[in-house]
């Protein structure tokens, strides 16, 4: 993972839908993850915040320094290290959690056998990516988007079993993604030659960072009340299916 494919869901009054929708896979792995835990993606320090209470040990790596103050966790550690290669021993950790991180991964198969082999046997993965059928446009930032059945495939060459759940939304959350989605629409509507799917990738990273926060600030300014008032508790955790907003896969190994 370079350094240019980084992205950082932080709490801002216009980034709350997304904020709270990653917050969520943390809450829902809470009743998952056990003993010795690696979380691959430090970010913004969720999974210290949440994960390292409940669990003997957790380590956790990005390629980035952490902000996080891991003074305050006695059972923590955080350790710089660029991915896929997992510098761990073999059959090391109970479970492997990575929320939002496969989609920025050059060499996903690569990923996966490194996380298979660290974890011990019937250890468990929690992971999430976002669903390409629900994606309002293409992310530069990523090399790729699954289906449901593409990241399924893809995890089975690693690990025993997968149980494929999706991330959902109530009423409020799909009247937000609905709102966004036209907006969305409106300026691809200027993009007559689809360049979003035909230009390299690195060349639209700017462009499309500078629009997306363009958007979501124009959100909040219009209204932001039902963005402020979307919470964690308003995305729910259901079997996946094409209408699903992020996949969260559960494999075993």
């Amino acid at each position: 993972m370079s350094n240019n494919t980084a992205e950082r869901a932080n709490l801002e009054d216009e980034n709350n839908y997304v904020y709270q929708r990653c917050l969520k896979a943390y809450y829902e792995a809470k009743n998952i993850v056990k003993g010795n835990v690696l979380e691959i993606g430090t970010g913004e320090g969720y999974g210290v915040k949440e994960i390292a209470p409940l669990v003997d040990k957790l380590t956790t790596i990005d390629q980035f320094e952490s902000n996080v103050d891991f003074s305050k966790f006695d059972n923590a550690e955080f350790v710089k290290m660029t991915v896929p290669k997992l510098d761990f021993e073999d059959n090391t950790f109970d479970t492997v959690f990575s929320f939002q991180v496969i989609e920025h991964i050059d060499n996903d198969s690569e990923y996966l056998k490194e996380i298979s082999r660290v974890l011990k046997t019937g250890g468990k993965f929690i992971c999430t990516t976002p669903n390409i059928k629900t994606t309002l446009s293409r992310n530069p930032w990523h090399y790729r988007e699954y289906t449901k059945d593409e990241l399924k495939d893809l995890m089975l060459n690693f690990f025993s079993s997968v149980d494929a759940k999706g991330v959902h939304g109530n009423e409020k959350v799909m009247e937000y993604y609905e709102i966004n989605k036209a907006n969305i629409h409106k300026i691809m509507r200027f993009d007559i030659f689809n360049l979003q799917y035909n230009l390299p990738r690195k060349s639209l990273q700017w462009a499309y960072d500078f629009m997306n926060k363009r958007n979501r600030n124009k959100m909040h300014k219009e209204d932001n009340t039902l963005s402020a008032s979307i919470t964690k508790d308003d995305f729910f955790i259901q079997d996946v299916n094409d209408d699903s907003l992020d996949l969260f896969y559960i494999a075993e190994k």
